[in-house]
């Protein structure tokens, strides 16, 4: 019997009417390749309930409850891919890189070059095993088009306590964004709870039951026009959860098309995890990691007249 990683259940509404189930699919699960959802087709891990069998072409009435059955990640042989990758601090136990925007961190659902893992393979040889061939290192996440600062670790002492780190919240992330509009309050503390949006599986949202708590803490630090530069610092790791809490406040992120619209100025979300504060993992050292700005933000800041200097961090660097 085969094990399957999740199931979801979902229905079309009267807005599907007439779309390809394959199309359907790929506005479900996001980042999938279109290879993949049709191996989850012709695998019949896909069913529209009533039909005898799915086909991509099928196109939807409007009303039909779909299956979708994400089977579990086969282990694989993994290719090291010589990618260019920023790493901004390494030593025997673990890497920081400083992560560019439009590549995923690591193999989902299709996507099995290009990744940051693929990059890490070639470029470091030593990995932690913990989790497994997939994720070898990873300890964290940054969405697709986030770009900034991820820890890798390269054996599992160093794994096993940056993990809990994290899950103490003794690892401190800070990050920028550019925000439409100008805040009325300049700083806060934004606590709600997030879960999916039962409208759309691929979005999150401020939920009132359901969800799991999520904490942001916010501070204006430059503004002009109608935008905003915005220091984040999250106490909690919950998906797209700056991207979410923007837009809970009526202040998306420049060109973040999910949660807020697309925009000429920014072909991706403006948004940067640019500092780290930890102890090492196995030394217990203090650390503070900072990482470059990207040249794409830098840009906007500097075109919308947002200053990016008035950064804590960013600023001394700077100077």
């Amino acid at each position: 019997m085969e094990n399957f990683k999740e199931i979801i259940n979902i229905k079309a509404t009267e807005e599907d009417k007439g779309k390809r189930l394959d199309y359907f699919i790929s506005e479900v699960l996001g980042e999938a390749t279109r290879s993949y959802i049709q191996k989850l087709i012709d695998g019949e891990n896909i069913e529209v309930v009533g039909k005898k069998k799915s086909k991509s072409g099928n196109k939807l009435k409007g009303n039909e409850e779909i299956v979708i059955r994400i089977p579990e990640d086969k282990e694989l042989e993994l290719e090291a891919e010589n990618l260019p990758i920023d790493i901004v601090y390494e030593d025997k136990d673990m890497v920081v890189i400083n992560k560019s925007h439009n590549m995923i961190v690591h193999p989902a659902q299709g996507f099995y070059t290009g990744t940051l893992v693929n990059a890490v393979l070639y470029h470091i040889k030593d990995l932690s095993t913990i989790n497994g061939v997939i994720r070898p290192g990873i300890v964290h996440r940054l969405d697709k088009d986030t770009s900034g600062l991820i820890i890798v670790a390269k054996n599992d002492e160093a794994h096993l306590k940056l993990t809990e780190m994290f899950k103490d919240k003794t690892i401190e992330k800070r990050y920028i964004c550019i925000c439409k509009g100008i805040f009325g309050e300049k700083e806060g503390r934004i606590e709600t709870l997030i879960g999916r949006d039962p409208k759309d599986r691929k979005r999150m949202t401020v939920v009132y039951e359901n969800g799991k708590n999520a904490i942001t803490n916010y501070k204006v630090v430059s503004e002009f026009n109608n935008f905003s530069l915005v220091e984040v610092r999250i106490e909690t790791g919950r998906t797209h959860q700056i991207r979410v809490h923007m837009k809970y406040l009526n202040h998306p992120i420049v060109g973040d098309g999910v949660y807020g619209s697309t925009s000429d100025l920014a072909s991706r979300q403006m948004l940067h995890s640019y500092y780290l504060k930890l102890n090492h993992p196995v030394t217990g050292k203090e650390m503070e990691i900072v990482g470059k700005v990207p040249n794409d933000f830098e840009s906007l800041c500097k075109k919308l007249k947002l200053e990016l200097n008035n950064v804590e961090k960013i600023g001394e660097n700077n100077e």
